[in-house]
């Protein structure tokens, strides 16, 4: 399981973008860039990518810069960590093969505890948008709310 620096930097820059564009207006890198603590050059390399996957649109000129090509409610975490090519596979194995980890090509006696881990990890990310994070509606903040948790029980949920 791996989810990079890339990958973390492009859900950052996005939920930024979902908190601070409205109505098409660009938002310059370099803002982002500042808010979010991200080198601008590395940045860069991740709108570059973002862009290429429709995740944003680009405006040139002085006004210019980034905006979401689509609503934040239609954006789902896991979409962008996939497009950036992280992997939420927590085992060894080659996802789908068929094939285990083992030399003789068996499964190890983890594997279904780690397969169950990528699967919950991957229904998680799938179900929440960039919506649901500026507007701090993860699913462990909606359950805290009804049940009244306290910091302990956040804290011991992310």
């Amino acid at each position: 399981m791996k989810i990079g620096t890339k990958e973390r930097y492009a859900v950052m820059a996005l939920i930024d973008l979902a908190h601070h564009a409205r109505d098409e207006k660009p938002v310059s890198i370099s803002d982002v860039a500042s808010r979010q603590s991200i080198s601008i050059p590395y940045l860069e390399q991740v709108f570059v990518k973002l862009r290429r996957k429709g995740f944003v649109k680009s405006q040139r000129g002085q006004a210019g810069g980034y905006y979401l090509s689509r609503p934040p409610a239609e954006i789902r975490i896991s979409d962008i960590l996939e497009a950036m090519d992280a992997s939420l596979q927590a085992t060894r194995c080659s996802f789908g093969s068929g094939e285990g980890c083992l030399h003789d090509k068996g499964r190890c006696m983890t594997h279904d505890l780690w397969e169950g881990l990528s699967e919950t990890m991957h229904n998680y990310l799938k179900n929440i948008t960039l919506l649901d994070v500026v507007e701090g509606q993860l699913p462990h903040q909606k359950s805290c709310a009804k049940k009244s948790c306290d910091q302990r029980t956040v804290a011991w949920m992310a």
